[in-house]
């Protein structure tokens, strides 16, 4: 039988996290191009061994997440750590405010998708739109300064400057690394790198695990419990909250909020989803009195942005399932990519609805179909 020794194994190869050492640059279009060849973008697959690939690809994600963190700084967002109490070397998820989050009025709350970074929206899209479209830097900007738009000219029905903050919850990023400790989403612990290219995934223990933050669920529980509840010292007592939820982000808002509706119908304004997952059947079916005002609010003053080959804004089938409008997103083929394809809609109908606590969405009128029917609207229209 043959033994190796530990010091005959293969290692792993190793990648720099740094963009101009890996072969790349970011264009004047605040895309990622080669250095070699700036027509072309990142190449992921430049081996025939899997694990190559994938820890490149790991070291890129690195060199982005770190850009977008410092872009995100220089627009006042700052980290929080969840929970509270927890100290920079425990185990704790690290989530993003603006510096007005204890003054403002309104607060704008993303619940991001499990398996992308703090920030993120798509690395997909961060490829081919540039490193703000792709992430939350533009979205961030438009939140935080609305008085002008990216021609620097000034937006119709923008909300006072300093009166709406922005909070980015981190629904991927909840796997803590004793060693490196810091969080990780699951595709960077199975990138990271390991004793020798042989040797399997890390294994996971109860010690990777975050403290009320074990799952994204959890996570969006905590942000609701430790930092808007906090009315009066985190957050304003009369602050009105925009939930903006991301797929699964999306579910566990709704979740949560059917379970809790009676602490939080004065304070929710209004909910937009891209891609829902949930069902009228289940998170929202009605039990009761408090049930079914949930359900008249998500009815009335939630939307929802799908795949769709039709015009972005094109009200589209769906809201028998979710028991929301559903609009086509703009976005054909990935789910990810509905978030940087649509916030600009999305963020429009946000403002509009806080500017107008009456304002509700269509509503449908669902009748007996057969195979060739679908569903028709009434004749109510958005007050849109």
């Amino acid at each position: 039988m043959f033994v190796y020794r530990r010091e005959d194994l293969p290692s792993e190869n190793e990648f720099p996290v740094d963009l101009e050492k890996l072969g790349y640059f970011i264009n004047k279009n605040d895309q990622i191009r080669k250095i070699v060849n700036p027509q072309e973008d990142f190449q992921y697959k430049i081996n025939k061994n899997s694990r190559v690939n994938e820890m490149q690809r790991e070291a890129m994600s690195e060199c982005i997440r770190k850009i977008v963190a410092a872009r995100l700084r220089e627009l006042n967002l700052t980290t929080l750590r969840l929970p509270l109490t927890s100290k920079v070397n425990e185990a704790h998820v690290p989530i993003l405010v603006s510096s007005n989050l204890s003054t403002a009025s309104r607060i704008i709350v993303v619940f991001g998708e499990p398996v992308q970074d703090l920030g993120i929206w798509a690395y997909r899209s961060i490829g081919a739109d540039g490193i703000n479209a792709g992430s939350a830097v533009s979205f961030a900007k438009a939140v935080l300064h609305p008085e002008t738009n990216e021609d620097g000219t000034n937006t119709e029905s923008a909300p006072k400057h300093g009166d709406t903050a922005l909070v980015l919850a981190n629904t991927g990023q909840l796997i803590w690394h004793c060693g490196a400790r810091r969080p990780m989403t699951l595709p960077t612990w199975l990138a990271y790198p390991r004793p020798s290219a042989v040797d399997p995934p890390l294994m996971m223990t109860h010690r990777n695990k975050i403290p009320d933050n074990g799952c994204w669920e959890d996570h969006v529980s905590c942000v609701f419990n430790e930092i808007l509840a906090d009315r009066g010292r985190l957050v304003r007592h009369d602050a009105k909250i925009n939930i903006v939820g991301i797929a699964e982000g999306g579910q566990g808002a709704i979740r949560h909020l059917s379970l809790n509706w009676e602490d939080w119908r004065g304070y929710i304004s209004a909910i937009v989803l891209t891609n829902p997952l949930h069902s009228i059947d289940v998170e929202l079916a009605v039990k009761d009195e408090i049930s079914g005002s949930f359900l008249a609010f998500v009815s009335s003053r939630c939307r929802a942005y799908v795949i769709s080959d039709e015009p972005q804004g094109y009200q589209v089938p769906g809201a028998r399932q979710h028991g929301c409008s559903c609009y086509s997103s703009g976005e054909m083929q990935h789910v990810e990519c509905i978030m940087p394809c649509a916030w600009k809609h999305m963020l429009k109908w946000l403002n509009l609805a806080h500017a107008d606590p009456t304002m509700y969405e269509a509503q449908l009128k669902l009748k007996e179909m057969n195979d060739s029917d679908s569903e028709t609207l009434s004749s109510d229209e958005s007050n849109e």
